[in-house]
């Protein structure tokens, strides 16, 4: 008989079953014994718990389960020395494979480093690790993202004053992202139909920071036409900003997760569209892939890319753009958010 201590940690009131967190949430300790060791998934979450994170999680646990892995997932709220601490300890309770959201790209190396040295495979999840030798890389497409981002803004605005107001510059997707937002805009830049009057990162993708981007720009009395915001947290800092000024639903402004409280303001007309990316098949897939390779199995990828250190074996998945006009064939009809979530505030 061997002894196994696992961190786990329950998440209340977020699912049914058994989904492990270690920040701010009630940490359970059991000791499991039985006669063959259960697989094993760490997955880190560099993020903190938000919306989006946490249905990640959700689904990546609920699919990992299906398949006969036990998961321990924690959050490191954007501390990447944190991060690294808890990796460490994941590979000393003897995970199997681990699934990694790094809060900073190139800074958690160490602790890939250490995984490597035990010889644990590392899969980053919808972030890319940069310089590292990880096994594989799952995640959208986020250059077409970007692009999708500014094509839905130029169907409403095609020339004037432009604000980008990209992710955190620690994360590799914020490049990504805007490289895609870029590839649409550049052309009309060089043809002098639009200026890009704002052009900055945002720390940790905070809502608060991007506010004050958009806030310190109007109260200059300078002019906007259109806002290419990176996600929908950063959107809802534009929008606070824009709504003080009598502005909001009068410039248009990207996002991307499809949040539900962006779904709300696409439907009430101040957020113009916002990139769904189905986490329930990037969740689903991650899990099986990690499950596979910690079996020693062969596993599916579809492109490549390199961080840096070396081509990483990928796979992709498609994401969505979303606007008023088709929320309910796309977040509703996948159950993403319901009908009643979206549409509650309209009398």
């Amino acid at each position: 008989m061997k002894k196994i201590i696992i961190a786990l940690i329950v998440l209340i009131g977020l699912v049914s079953g058994s989904i492990y967190f270690l920040n701010n949430l009630l940490v359970e300790k059991q000791t499991l014994l039985t006669q063959k060791k259960p697989l094993i998934v760490g997955f880190s979450m560099g993020a903190t718990g938000e919306e989006r994170w946490f249905k990640d999680g959700k689904l990546f646990i609920q699919k990992a389960r299906e398949l006969d892995a036990e998961v321990a997932a924690i959050f490191s709220d954007y501390d990447v020395e944190k991060q690294i601490s808890q990796i460490e300890n994941l590979i000393s309770q003897g995970v199997d494979v681990l699934v990694v959201i790094p809060s900073d790209s190139e800074k958690i190396g160490p602790a890939i480093e250490e995984a490597n040295r035990y010889g644990v495979k590392v899969i980053a999840y919808d972030r890319l690790i940069k310089n590292s030798d990880i096994d594989l890389y799952i995640s959208f497409d986020n250059v077409k993202v970007g692009e999708l981002q500014v094509e839905s803004i130029l169907s409403v605005v095609s020339k004037g004053n432009f604000a980008y107001i990209g992710g955190s510059p620690t994360d590799n997707n914020a490049y990504l992202l805007k490289e895609g937002a870029m590839n649409i805009l550049n052309p009309k830049i060089e043809d002098g139909d639009i200026k890009l009057v704002i052009n900055e990162f945002v720390a940790d993708w905070k809502p608060e920071e991007a506010y004050k981007i958009v806030k310190d720009y109007l109260d200059s009395g300078k002019s906007l036409n259109a806002i290419i915001a990176a996600n929908d947290g950063i959107a809802s800092g534009v929008i606070q900003a824009l709504g003080e000024k009598g502005l909001a639903g009068k410039i248009p402004v990207s996002g991307q997760d499809a949040e539900l409280s962006a779904t709300q303001r696409i439907v009430a007309g101040t957020q113009t569209s916002t990139v769904y990316k189905p986490i329930i098949s990037l969740a689903y897939k991650a899990a099986e892939i990690a499950v596979a390779m910690a079996n020693g199995q062969v596993v599916e990828t579809n492109t490549y890319i390199n961080n840096g250190e070396m081509i990483v074996p990928s796979y992709f998945l498609d994401p969505i753009l979303v606007n008023k006009d088709n929320m309910m064939e796309t977040v509703v009809k996948d159950g993403f958010h319901t009908y009643e979530e979206i549409y509650s505030f309209i009398k």
